[in-house]
């Protein structure tokens, strides 16, 4: 993978983590704190962890194409990075002070994890289904 390719793919997931944390943020509030407005703090604090999430993703950077098993061991070896980091850094700004708030943004990491994955799944798939279809037109034409 090109070095431009995964910095714009890191750019990709930054957005798509930051707009799912304010989707999920924005809906447990309307059930849980209805009254409870985002100020400009929390935005903040919300971009620094979107962009610590999408900086872990030079877990999975190689120039060399590797092998299945080895890219799921990163998919680990990358959400329990992330959910250590995050977390940490949570407990020393004081975002979360016990150890329910650990338990909840522990699961809150982990929804917005399969989201980006689930969204990065589908756009490979997309992109593997055209790169299919163009070889299959190749091959007819040749």
């Amino acid at each position: 993978m090109k070095r431009s390719e995964f910095i714009n793919g890191m750019i990709k997931d930054f957005f798509i983590i930051f707009g799912s944390i304010i989707i999920i943020i924005t809906i447990l509030r309307q059930f849980f704190y209805p009254d409870m407005a985002f100020n400009l703090n929390s935005i903040y604090l919300i971009m620094i962890f979107s962009l610590i999430g999408a900086l872990t993703g030079f877990i999975f950077y190689t120039p060399d194409d590797i092998s299945e098993k080895n890219m799921r061991i990163r998919i680990v070896i990358h959400f329990v990075a992330l959910e250590i980091i995050l977390i940490s850094l949570a407990s020393i700004i004081g975002v979360v002070d016990s150890a329910s708030g650990i338990v909840i943004l522990a699961v809150e990491i982990a929804v917005i994890y399969f989201i980006v994955r689930l969204l990065s799944w589908q756009n490979d798939k997309r992109v593997a289904s055209q790169i299919n279809d163009k070889l299959m037109k190749f091959k007819k034409d040749n």
